[in-house]
């Protein structure tokens, strides 16, 4: 496969899986600040929406402070934002209108069609109740398109290049979640484990669809530490910084075997996965949940270069 079209295909993964999960952050969003203010919020949910996407220098720029209008503009439809979820499926479909021989068909429409349907939504126009119901329909894309490709596409080296992208991307949007309800949300004047606490945990678990499969692995109320460890070292969860790890490994060795040779991104990404099987989530709350995030991502972007430089470029 030519590295241009095996850049294509990452990049077109990469970009509908960003535009889930910025429709994501904006639905939990949307949750926080519609909580009663007797719970003690210090209203910094849209502050921390803006931080988890990956985009506050961006908007800062852009806007003189985060409310809900500025944030869901500039995340949801702004054209200035490279990230926002109307340019992630711009570019997606891009990629994929270029690529359309190593797609299948039912990919192609996937992209095609939101995009065709996404110029009807107007931004201007939308209360809380329309956006909410715009916020369920880019998460339905990302399935149909993902489920077409699970489902349609033959398992060779484009199958296996769009998941890399997926995995790339997925482990870093979960980090950036966890990392930001960690040290954003919760006020200094609220008791971990109280009440907003619970609340807000709770809504991450149900950010990343894993609400009802924390209770049935753990089975006891809602506790940090242990949605921590889900959503970090549980390979069972599928959007878990180990589960992506897992993903991107058996994909990158299917790579090397058919390309006949492995080299630093295979060993990176190994490394990566030991150091995640290796760890427990006590020793990485004793060391600081917020340092382990830091140097997770920071890997994880030097795995995703490290892809480029060696297949992409």
């Amino acid at each position: 496969m030519l590295s241009r079209t095996a850049d294509q295909i990452y990049w077109t993964a990469r970009y509908v899986e960003r535009a889930e999960f910025l429709a994501r952050i904006l639905e939990a969003t949307l949750r926080l600040s519609s909580l009663p203010s007797n719970y003690g919020g210090a209203g910094t949910e849209w502050d921390s929406a803006v931080l988890t996407s990956g985009c506050a220098s961006a908007f800062y720029k852009a806007h003189p402070y985060a409310d809900e209008h500025n944030v869901r503009e500039f995340l949801a439809f702004s054209p200035d934002n490279p990230s926002s979820i109307r340019n992630c499926l711009a570019i997606a479909r891009t990629n994929a209108r270029a690529v359309r021989t190593a797609l299948t068909v039912e990919m192609w429409d996937a992209l095609n069609g939101a995009w065709l349907e996404l110029r009807q939504f107007d931004s201007k126009k939308m209360g809380r109740e329309d956006f909410a119901r715009f916020l369920d329909w880019v998460k339905n894309v990302s399935l149909t398109f993902d489920g077409s490709a699970y489902r349609t596409m033959l398992r060779n080296d484009a199958y296996w290049f769009s998941r890399l992208g997926v995995g790339i991307e997925r482990a870093d949007n979960t980090a950036r979640i966890l990392d930001v309800k960690y040290h954003v949300l919760l006020p200094e004047t609220e008791q971990v484990g109280g009440s907003l606490d619970y609340f807000q945990w709770t809504t991450i678990l149900r950010e990343v669809s894993a609400h009802t499969a924390y209770h049935w692995v753990y089975r006891q109320s809602v506790q940090p530490w242990l949605v921590a460890d889900l959503l970090i070292l549980n390979r069972q969860m599928p959007r878990s910084l180990a589960a992506s790890y897992d993903t991107i490994v058996r994909h990158l060795d299917l790579i090397a075997d058919a390309y006949g040779r492995r080299g630093p991104s295979q060993r990176q990404a190994r490394a990566m996965l030991d150091k995640l099987a290796a760890a427990k989530i006590d020793g990485i709350f004793q060391s600081g949940l917020h340092e382990f995030i830091t140097d997770f991502l920071r890997d994880n972007s030097r795995v995703g270069a490290t892809i480029a430089e060696q297949y992409l470029i």
